[in-house]
């Protein structure tokens, strides 16, 4: 993929998870939950840690942590360039999500999180893209040798 288009997708990615951040909270923060189906709602969600809670109000190692895997990620893309097209999207598309949330940690002091399926933690568009890309490295490597 071209690097044109590859800023072009981490572009996309970034504005739609800031913007999907800025409605957070500015429409749905004063309200803190909002129901739309019985098993999903948006609720605002301010998280220093990582997924699960992890590493709570440790928001200075995870920009450091974010930092450092930016820095691998740009190096698998000009390292991996040959590589098959899961492979490309999935580092995209972790790279897109890492800088989305890397964004909020810098800005906020926090990840803004707001997705809310219920059974599962709190998550963003940015985290979303961050598992889905890992899925597809994961698929993208099955076949590589």
């Amino acid at each position: 993929m071209k690097l044109r288009r590859r800023l072009a997708v981490l572009a996309g990615i970034f504005l739609i998870d800031r913007l999907s951040k800025y409605w957070a909270i500015h429409w749905l923060m004063p309200k803190a939950s909002t129901p739309l189906l019985p098993f999903f709602h948006f609720t605002y969600v301010e998280n220093t840690g990582a997924a699960f809670g992890i590493g709570f109000q440790r928001n200075g190692f995870f920009i450091a942590l974010t930092i450092a895997l930016l820095g691998v990620l740009l190096y698998l893309q000009k390292a991996w360039a040959d590589k098959n097209s899961w492979i490309q999207i999935g580092l995209l598309l972790v790279t897109g999500g890492a800088l989305g949330n890397l964004y909020d940690r810098l800005a906020y002091g926090h990840v803004i999180d707001f997705l809310d399926f219920r059974i599962w933690p709190v998550f963003n568009a940015a985290d979303s893209c961050v598992t889905i890309g890992a899925l597809c490295l994961a698929w993208g490597m099955r076949g590589e040798k």
